[in-house]
C-alpha cells in the first residue's frame, strides 16, 4: 500500500455562502467555472485581474464548489476570491454582507493518492497524523483522488507530521511518498508527535476530546430524507467512452496528444453544460471538484443524473447516503472532527475492504458519506455519542 502526498502549487481561499444568497452568487460562481471569460471586457465595472492558479490550458489547478442543504461552499485560488466574489460581497446590503464567510486564513492544497488502500483508510491515513499535529484540516474525497486543504502557515508543521509518519519528502519539497503499509489500527498512529499544550497523547483520547466538543457545541448528525448521492467523473477527452469501477487505481490522467491554448478546446463542452444547467436548477446537493491531474469529479444527487446523461462515468447502481454534521458552532481552527468521526465509525462499524467510507468538507459542514445501510448503522453510533446529557436530576 502505497500513498504519495503532493503540495498543489497555489494559494487558496474557503468561501461560506448561505444558500438563500445563492442566487446572487451563481454568476460569479459561473465566471469561475469557466475561466476564459475573464480575459473578455465585456463590462467596464468588472475588475480587471491576471488569472492565476490556472493550467497552460487554462484550467484550474483545483477548485471545488459544493452546494449542500447546508450551505454552498466554494474553494478557489485567492485570487479568483479577491477578484470575483469580494466585490459581490462588497456590494451586498451590510446585514447581508455579514453572513457570508471569506476564511482569514489562506489554504495550501494537498493531494493524495493512495493505491491499495481501502476508502476508510485513506481518509484516515493522513487525517489522524495531521490531528495528532494540532494542524486543522478540511478533506475533500473525490472519484479519483483525496485533497486536504491545511493552512498555509502551517507547512513546516505539516512537513513535520508527515516525515515522522514515514513520508520521505522530494528535494524539492512539493511531494512525499510513503511506501510503508500500515492499516487502520497500526499502533505508529499513537506515536506521532503531539501537538503543543494541551496535547492528546493518542487517537483515542483525540477521538475523545473531538466528541466532547461536538456535543458541547450541540452537534448532531443527521440525513437529509430521500437524499441519494452518485460518486463519479466527467470524461476526459479525448478519453475514449469506458465505464470505469469506483475510483480506479491506474494512472489518472489519459494523455491528450495535441494540446492547444484555447480552454475551450480542452474540455468537454458537453460536460460543462451539464454542470452549469445543475447549478442553475439549485440543486439539493452538488459537489464539483477540477484539479488539473485529474477529469472533472462529481458527487451529486441522483435525481441530476438525467442532466449529466453519458457525459460522465461510474459506477451508477450505487448510492451513497451523506450524513451532516453542521460545524457552524465550532471554529475553523478546530483539530480532529475528520478522523475523530471517521474512526470511531470505522472501529465499531468493525469495517473491511469492501465498505465505503468517504468525508466531504465544506466551510461550515462535513458530511460522512456511505451507502445506505452503513449509514443506518452510522447513526445509530453517532447520534448517542452527541447527544445532549441531561442537566440535574
Amino acid at each position: 500500500m502505497n500513498a504519495q502526498v503532493s503540495f498543489l502549487d497555489g494559494t487558496y481561499t474557503l468561501i461560506h455562502i448561505p444558500l438563500d444568497l445563492y442566487p446572487i452568487f451563481l454568476q460569479p460562481i459561473i465566471r469561475v467555472l469557466l475561466p476564459q471569460t475573464q480575459s473578455l471586457d465585456v463590462s467596464h465595472d468588472a475588475p480587471e485581474f491576471a488569472p492565476e492558479g490556472l493550467t497552460a490550458e487554462n484550467q484550474h489547478g483545483f477548485l471545488n464548489i459544493s452546494v449542500t442543504p447546508i450551505e454552498c461552499s466554494v474553494v478557489c485560488h485567492a485570487s479568483w476570491a479577491k477578484n470575483v466574489f469580494e466585490p459581490v460581497i462588497a456590494a451586498l446590503p451590510a446585514q447581508q454582507a455579514k453572513t457570508v464567510t471569506v476564511f482569514r486564513d489562506s489554504y495550501m492544497v494537498l493531494s493524495i493518492i493512495s493505491a491499495g488502500l481501502d476508502a476508510a483508510s485513506r481518509v484516515m491515513e493522513l487525517s489522524h497524523p495531521l490531528a495528532l499535529a494540532g494542524i486543522p484540516i478540511f478533506f475533500i474525497t473525490t472519484y479519483y483522488s483525496d485533497f486536504i486543504l491545511v493552512p498555509s502557515k502551517e507547512r513546516q508543521k505539516v512537513i513535520k507530521a508527515l516525515s515522522d509518519k514515514g513520508f520521505e519528502l522530494s528535494e524539492n519539497q512539493s511531494s512525499f511518498v510513503n511506501a510503508n503499509a500500515y492499516g487502520r489500527k497500526s499502533s505508529s498512529i499513537h506515536s506521532a508527535s503531539p501537538p503543543g499544550s494541551p496535547p492528546p497523547s493518542n487517537t483515542k483520547e483525540l477521538e475523545t476530546r473531538t466528541f466532547a466538543l461536538m456535543q458541547k457545541r450541540n452537534v448532531s448528525p443527521y440525513v437529509d430524507e430521500g437524499l441519494q448521492l452518485i460518486q463519479c467523473s466527467g470524461r476526459e477527452i479525448p478519453q475514449p467512452a469506458v465505464v470505469y469501477g469506483h475510483r480506479p487505481s491506474s494512472s489518472r490522467q489519459v494523455p491528450n496528444p495535441v494540446r492547444r491554448q484555447s480552454w475551450i478546446d480542452n474540455v468537454d463542452t458537453k460536460l460543462y453544460t451539464c454542470i452549469i444547467s445543475a447549478l442553475v436548477s439549485r440543486p439539493r446537493f452538488m459537489s464539483l471538484t477540477l484539479a488539473q491531474d485529474d477529469p472533472p469529479s462529481l458527487l451529486v444527487d441522483r435525481k441530476l443524473l438525467l442532466l449529466f446523461e453519458d457525459s460522465i462515468v461510474g459506477d451508477m447502481d450505487s448510492n451513497f447516503v451523506p450524513i451532516f454534521l453542521d460545524l457552524v458552532n465550532l471554529p475553523s481552527e478546530v483539530t480532529g472532527i475528520v478522523c475523530g468521526v471517521a474512526g470511531r465509525l470505522v472501529e465499531d462499524m468493525q469495517m473491511t475492504e469492501t465498505f465505503e467510507l468517504s468525508y466531504l468538507s465544506t466551510a461550515r459542514a462535513g458530511a460522512v458519506i456511505l451507502t445506505e445501510e452503513q449509514s443506518t448503522r452510522a447513526l445509530t453510533i453517532l447520534g448517542p455519542l452527541l447527544e445532549k446529557k441531561n442537566q440535574g436530576g
